[in-house]
């Protein structure tokens, strides 16, 4: 950040969307902790943050008479932590922009932080509404985005409000600087051999990234429901296996693609198999492409897993998105844990390792192996698409 903080008001995009617990209590505070670096430099520099972010969907869930359910939503729910977090005051406005939040901006003393109420409540955010966005610029001298979770969304709070400020007068936190610097370093500048490896559940859902990375990545690993969709399209027997009938024949031509561009794609050649979808059913585990009837391909089994690890240990770059298995079912987590363990070897022996999207991050995080790969992202979709080559409307915005 080349900002001066000293005697200033910065707003601050930050993205405290955080799981909470039934009783309201935050079950994960990874989100903002990573916040914690730019917080703490505008305070430190003698200036005072001025915090918006959304908190979940209020506008999907509302109450039965059509209001917002402000109870469950609010923000106010994260000030407590915030507060021993960073060691510093913390205000909470039960607005977002009007007269109330303009006067506690307007007295926010400097060295300390004030919270506004959930930017969803307001439907401008949505929208870009630039009406809604002056008025958020109006309550502070500079504006910071370290956001990059909602990077991808042309919100106010996100991309609009950064029209408001001079370029002399925004600039990305260090969270969004790192997650940039550390997808470009995969994208642009990687030491090779590079590795991606690709889970989840639908090929529909990474049809851009898989496109994208066979261009540029010397190994694909295809985990998770997605790798059946591919083994039968090579004419494998999936049983009852997660399939996308109408991705077949993308599927064969993304195989040809690779081999076009010298990209080995690794398939499961095995998998823990089911007859159920449940943590209970009867498993074992067969050949990927021999799967019987009645069964369903839950995780990657064990020959897989040797093979995938083989190509990690011999990757100088790697990228992890998505699981290989059902990786909430304990006994389909394997296969997502195999993989883990040899990202956070081969990190150790020197390969540069960028890890994002939920299942992928919550398995180094239950592991205890957040700091063991090189980065872990908090991007999630927004990650995904800087990774499948697509401009981010809050990174455009803040270089206009």
């Amino acid at each position: 950040m080349q900002l001066e903080f000293k005697g200033k008001k910065a707003l601050v995009r930050v993205d405290f969307n955080v799981p909470l617990d039934k009783d309201y209590n935050i079950t994960d505070d990874t989100r903002m902790r990573a916040a914690l670096p730019t917080i703490s430099q505008i305070l430190k520099d003698g200036g005072a943050a001025i915090l918006m972010s959304h908190l979940g969907r209020p506008m999907k869930k509302l109450k039965e008479d059509g209001s917002i359910d402000r109870e469950k939503f609010t923000l106010n729910h994260i000030t407590s932590h915030l507060a021993e977090l960073t060691g510093a005051k913390v205000h909470f406005c039960d607005e977002t922009i009007g007269d109330k939040a303009t006067k506690m901006a307007a007295e926010l003393p400097m060295g300390e932080i004030l919270v506004l109420e959930n930017t969803r409540f307001n439907e401008g955010e949505k929208k870009g509404d630039e009406a809604f966005a002056k008025s958020l610029s109006e309550l502070a001298d500079l504006y910071v985005n370290d956001a990059f979770g909602t990077a991808h969304r042309a919100h106010a709070s996100t991309t609009t409000v950064a029209q408001y400020f001079d370029k002399g007068a925004k600039s990305f936190g260090y969270l969004m600087q790192a997650e940039i610097k550390n997808a470009n370093k995969v994208l642009n500048s990687p030491e090779r051999p590079l590795t991606a490896i690709i889970g989840g559940a639908k090929v529909s859902d990474k049809i851009l990234l898989l496109e994208r990375l066979i261009d540029f990545v010397d190994n694909l690993i295809i985990g998770g429901g997605m790798a059946y969709t591919f083994v039968k399209a090579q004419g494998g027997k999936v049983g009852n296996s997660l399939v996308e009938e109408d991705r077949l024949q993308l599927a064969l031509e993304l195989i040809e693609k690779a081999k076009s561009n010298d990209v080995t794609i690794h398939l499961p050649a095995d998998s823990i198999i089911a007859d159920n979808f449940a943590n209970d059913a009867a498993h074992r585990a067969a050949a990927s492409n021999e799967i019987p009837d009645g069964w369903m391909g839950l995780d990657v089994g064990p020959d897989a897993r040797t093979k995938f690890e083989e190509a990690i240990a011999n990757s100088k770059t790697l990228l992890w998105n998505g699981p290989m298995g059902v990786f909430e079912m304990p006994n389909f987590a394997n296969g997502t844990k195999a993989i883990a363990e040899a990202v956070a070897k081969a990190t150790q022996n020197g390969a540069f390792s960028l890890v994002g999207g939920g299942d992928s991050v919550a398995a180094v995080n239950q592991m205890g192996l957040a700091d063991k790969v090189s980065y872990v992202s908090t991007g999630g979709g927004a990650m995904l698409e800087f990774l499948e080559g697509k401009e981010l409307p809050g990174i455009k915005a803040m270089n206009a």
